[in-house]
């Protein structure tokens, strides 16, 4: 059986925003006031090809 592993966190590599999966809301939400980043910035996640989103 497969099964999807989806990212529980993730960390801008350009500003350093935080943020971290909410299942309640089923959205990404900011870590915390300390790690909020640059509202401009166009984020680069750091979810990149090592990440392997499917468990078998």
């Amino acid at each position: 059986m497969t099964e999807l592993d989806p990212p529980r966190e993730r960390e801008c590599q350009r500003c350093g925003r935080r943020d971290v999966w909410d299942d309640t809301e089923r959205n990404w939400r900011i870590e915390s006031e300390a790690h909020t980043g640059d509202p401009f910035c166009i984020h680069e996640w750091d979810i990149n090809g090592a990440y392997r989103p499917i468990r078998e």
